[in-house]
């Protein structure tokens, strides 16, 4: 939690900056009237670095095992352990981005929402059998195991051939945040770290952690009049927090803080730049 409120204080921190630095430049280095908005739709093909791969799969297929009485007349619960039987993510998913920002003469500034089709490795079955130490068994639930991630990041970009050329080339980094989103196989029991000898039980839901980001990418766009059509690629880097199950972290490998989410990506991308307020007016005038 520490970790997570350092990362969010460091990033107002550094918008508050970049706010007041563009909102001094008013005055005195560019024409407010020639500050042109734009909206971007963009998809994407993604392939995750090894870490990040690992990382998916041992968490989201995690078997936690169960705790359960044998009957309701005992009171005494037992630990059942069973094998799952799913089939593991893929190291590449689609992302799909919505960039809303601004442009004067050659430079770009955009918020790049980004989110992506839910993965789902499908049950095998309604239930699973679990197998006590003394043999005894019990079935217990299956859910779809799914994952799915969002985030959004501040990107600041140049255009290396001018302002209005037919064929540019935009280099941007940028920071941001994106949250990673688990649905587990079943109700797994933990141990409640605060209450040793207790335990909590995961449900029918998402869990959630969020990492800080760093994103960097070089866009080839052709322009015909307001519209583009770009061709990029790049890398992002995440590092996710621990996740918790019922407010309980899990600690151990993989659960631990340093959890790398780097992906390298390349698509497609079509932009439309909306007319500045000078060339709106210059339009009337014809």
């Amino acid at each position: 939690m520490k970790t997570k409120i350092a990362y969010l204080v460091a990033l107002v921190c550094a918008l508050t900056f970049a706010t007041s630095a563009f909102a001094d430049a008013e005055e005195q280095f560019y024409k407010k009237d020639q500050i042109r908005g734009f909206i971007s739709f963009g998809g994407d093909f993604r392939g995750m670095f090894e870490d990040f791969h690992s990382y998916v799969n041992s968490t989201a297929l995690m078997n936690g095992g169960h705790m359960a009485a044998a009957s309701d007349a005992d009171s005494t619960k037992t630990a059942y352990a069973g094998k799952l039987k799913y089939g593991k993510f893929d190291d590449y998913y689609i992302g799909l981005h919505v960039n809303v920002g601004a442009q004067y003469k050659q430079f770009l500034t955009w918020i790049n929402m980004n989110f992506m089709p839910t993965q789902v490795s499908e049950r095998p079955s309604s239930t699973y059998v679990n197998t006590s130490a003394d043999g005894n068994s019990m079935k217990f639930p299956l859910y779809d195991v799914r994952w799915f991630s969002y985030g959004a990041d501040w990107m600041f970009g140049w255009k290396l051939f001018g302002e209005n050329t037919f064929i540019n080339l935009i280099p941007s980094v940028g920071l941001g945040f994106n949250l990673i989103n688990f649905h587990l196989a079943s109700n797994f029991d933990f141990e409640d770290l605060d209450s040793p000898g207790t335990y909590v039980s995961a449900r029918d839901r998402y869990y959630s952690t969020m990492a800080m980001t760093f994103n960097s990418e070089l866009e080839l766009r052709i322009e015909l009049g307001q519209f583009g059509i770009g061709i990029y690629g790049g890398y992002r880097y995440a590092e996710y927090n621990d996740l918790e199950i019922e407010n309980n972290v899990l600690v151990g490998e993989p659960y631990d803080t340093d959890n790398s989410g780097e992906t390298w990506f390349a698509g497609l991308r079509l932009t439309w730049t909306f007319l500045s307020d000078w060339q709106s007016k210059q339009a009337e005038k014809l």
